[in-house]
């Protein structure tokens, strides 16, 4: 704010929380009406004082000029306020200068009778622990009203708010500018009209102009400035997007309205579309707080998409306003700086990310890692390349700000009191706001590198020997948590989570490293390099669907043909870890009726009926499942009416099936735990197995086997809670050799005793 008064060539002040002080005549009233953008209103002060009973008020409200300002025919209404005083009946307070004011008319302009059917002049007491100041309104309508917002949208942001987000950012109308969440358009048109110095308050009108104190050539005369001060369009065009239609529309319109159409280019795009070619601009948005409890939730989830989006915008800086409390932990970084800021009577922080500004050294370590790899990458191997955003005199007058307090968040910046100016602390080489690489990155992208290089030639041969699917890497270097699967000619990476010291953002940047080493080490087009982040999966988490890509291949294994969705889901439609397992059941299918409890996507179901299985039946709770299941007995010309389907859960299922032995050779892998809405019960694997499998062995034929496996670590098998059975653990012999984990699994073969 004082800046803005600085550029009007008045010296402000702060005189209490919110207020600023600067002297000036007229003229100063007119041309700060017409050109604050932050300011909510320019009062004239007409005089302060101590004032701690209603005495001393009235007597010192009555000595002040009131009849230089007011006519005898204005209209007058007294406001008031009282903060930490001891007049603290604010109802009194008004009435006591109301009095004084009307005594001190009466007197001064020799009438009896005040009519007040002339011009406004609103009159604020402001009591502050018992110093009085005595206003006048000289603005009216609040200065945010600029006059072409006519039409309101949802949750609208405060003209002069918008204006104080763009005026406290490094923003130059030399250099690009965003807000992605732009709604009706507020920030962007604020910033066109401080790029083009079109002032705010050019088109509206003022409660001081229809003042006889104030002659109407001096307002004639500082709109005459203002135009003159113009400047043309902008070279660079301000970029607003939204993904509300309805806003965007208003958007448009309040910016024609503005005289700004031109020099703003409304978009819709969803937040995480975010992407730009320019480099040194800078976002500025207000997005959703999610005050309410059910928005909440879908505010935190787009702040914790934001390190991920803004590491596109590499040499940008950010500056995001919000009331979340936690919004740092959940972007995962900390402010450069931070601003205490309202929006309405919303508590806001305004967050500042900054980026390198134009023309500084800028170093996000990416381009270095490169450079090392690639002299570290024998000729044969695919360099590295990018993957896929007063008076006739002198008077006083206070300007009423919305700014209430200022907190530093980084010891290296210092504000400059004169100026409020940030003094960045000198540094050799600036780091992009979000993103970038640590410089650790270089080494454990080269040993994961070597890694991967030495386990591909080990593993060349394997294609000859029929086997296309397997797995190349599994966590071998602990800094590089990466589990990667060739699928024939495609590449499945998945991250296990592992504490690191890096940002959100500059682990997407690792991320996207590893992932390109990945695919030139092994010569994959990056296009077929399909990454997932794997958590500790519960019950049916591991099946659910997390993309909508559609990357579907077949896959051959076993002499057999496979379907596999690489981009949709955590795993891929085909257990690698269970290769060997699914041949044993194969081998044990001939001549039997099959059980397949869990059947997922019918992997083991097409391996048995390949063995010559007289039937198999499939039993999923999942429709997508039993007929992924079809899709691939299809596949293998193996569709045929004794391979049946069951759409249920497998507890119901064995619950409804009629008694008796229907088959003689099961497969039973079932989740570790499951909270399914299908489900009438939630179900836990070493909780509940035990009942299962006896639920199993009785629909089993006397020397019947039951392959039952689990991904459950730490399982323990209850053997004496199954009866009429005799157990063989197998695990041993059912994990490949190429995983690197020997506790992927546990498998036991279980045979049914004669009765």
């Amino acid at each position: 704010m004082r800046r803005e008064l600085a550029q009007l060539g008045y010296e402000g002040r702060v005189v209490r929380p919110g207020w600023i002080l600067f002297e000036g005549d007229s003229t100063a009233l007119c041309r700060a009406n017409l050109w604050l953008r932050a300011a909510d209103r320019v009062l004239l002060r007409v005089g302060a004082f101590e004032a701690t009973d209603f005495g001393q008020l009235f007597d010192r409200t009555h000595a002040l000029p009131w009849h230089e300002w007011i006519p005898a025919d204005a209209a007058f209404p007294v406001d008031g306020r009282s903060i930490k005083s001891q007049l603290s009946s604010v109802p009194a307070c008004q009435k006591i200068v109301k009095k004084a004011v009307v005594e001190k008319l009466r007197a001064t302009h020799g009438v009896s009778q005040l009519e007040e059917s002339g011009a406004m002049h609103r009159i604020e007491i402001a009591l502050l622990e018992n110093e009085a100041a005595l206003l006048l309104d000289t603005t009216g309508a609040s200065l945010h009203k600029r006059g072409y917002r006519k039409l309101v949208g949802k949750a609208p942001l405060k003209e002069t708010l918008a204006a104080a987000l763009v005026l406290l950012s490094f923003w130059k109308p030399d250099r690009p500018l965003i807000d992605p969440f732009c709604g009706s358009g507020t920030i962007p048109i604020e910033a066109a009209l401080i790029g083009r110095n079109i002032a705010p308050g050019l088109h509206r009108e003022f409660a001081a102009e229809a003042w006889p104190a104030i002659a109407a050539s001096l307002w004639e005369e500082a709109r005459r400035e203002a135009e003159a001060a113009m400047r043309p369009p902008l070279a660079e065009r301000i970029i607003g997007t939204d993904n509300d239609l309805a806003a965007l529309k208003l958007a448009r319109h309040h910016a024609e309205a503005a005289g700004v159409a031109d020099d703003v280019h409304f978009q819709q795009h969803d937040f995480a579309e975010l992407s730009s070619k320019r480099r040194y601009g800078c976002l500025i948005t207000n997005p959703p707080y999610g005050a309410r409890l059910g928005e909440r939730f879908e505010a935190e989830a787009v702040y914790r998409t934001m390190p991920e989006v803004l590491r596109r915008l590499k040499t940008w800086s950010h500056y995001i306003l919000t009331s979340h409390a936690r919004f740092e932990d959940l972007v995962g970084r900390k402010a450069d700086r931070r601003r205490k800021l309202y929006n309405g009577r919303i508590e806001c922080t305004y967050y500042q990310f900054h980026g390198p500004r134009p023309g500084e050294a800028f170093d996000d370590g990416i381009a270095a890692v490169r450079q090392r790899l690639a002299a570290a990458t024998p000729k044969e191997s695919t360099a590295a390349t990018e993957v896929n955003v007063g008076s006739a005199a002198a008077s006083d007058t206070a300007v009423q700000s919305p700014v209430v307090e200022e907190v530093a968040a980084d010891e290296a910046q210092s504000v400059t009191a004169e100026t409020d100016a940030v003094q960045p602390v000198a540094t050799a080489v600036a780091r992009p706001a979000f993103g970038g690489l640590l410089p650790e990155a270089g080494r454990q992208a080269e040993e994961y590198a070597n890694r991967l290089r030495k386990r591909a030639r080990h593993l060349r041969r394997w294609p000859k020997r029929g086997i296309y699917c397997y797995r190349l890497y599994e966590r071998d270097v602990p800094d590089v948590p990466l589990v990667v699967d060739r699928y024939e000619g495609c590449l499945h990476v998945a991250e296990f989570e592992r504490p690191h010291d890096r940002t959100p953002s500059q682990h997407a940047d690792w991320l996207d490293l590893m992932i390109r080493t990945t695919a030139d080490v092994l010569d994959v087009p990056h296009d077929r390099v399909f990454f997932k982040q794997r958590q500790r999966q519960q019950g049916t988490a591991q099946y659910e669907r997390c993309a909508e890509a559609g990357q579907v291949f077949v896959v051959r294994e076993g002499g057999l043909r496979f379907e596999v969705n690489l981009s949709d889901y955590v795993d891929t439609g085909l257990f690698l870890d269970h290769r060997l397992t699914r041949d044993m059941f194969r081998k044990a299918a001939q001549g039997r009726r099959v059980l397949n409890l869990f059947g997922y996507t019918g992997a083991f179901t097409v391996y048995a009926a390949a063995g010559e299985a007289v039937s198999t039946t499939t039993v999923d709770l999942s429709n997508t499942y039993l007929d992924w299941a079809v899709r691939n007995l299809q596949l293998n010309g193996l569709a045929r009416p004794q391979h049946r389907r069951v759409r249920a859960d497998a507890t119901a299922f064995l619950d409804d099936h009629p008694p008796g032995p229907a088959y003689d050779l099961a497969i039973v892998d079932p989740p570790t735990y499951s909270n399914s809405k299908s489900l009438e019960h939630d179900w836990d694997v070493q909780r509940d197995h035990a009942a299962l499998l006896n639920g199993v062995l009785e629909l089993m034929a006397p020397g019947g086997e039951i392959f039952f496996s689990t991904n459950f670590r730490r399982f323990k098998l209850a053997e004496e809670e199954i009866h009429g059975a005799t157990f063989r653990e197998i695990t041993r012999q059912t994990i490949p050799e190429d995983f690197r984990n020997q506790r992927i699994h546990r498998c036991w073969r279980m045979v049914k005793q004669e009765a």
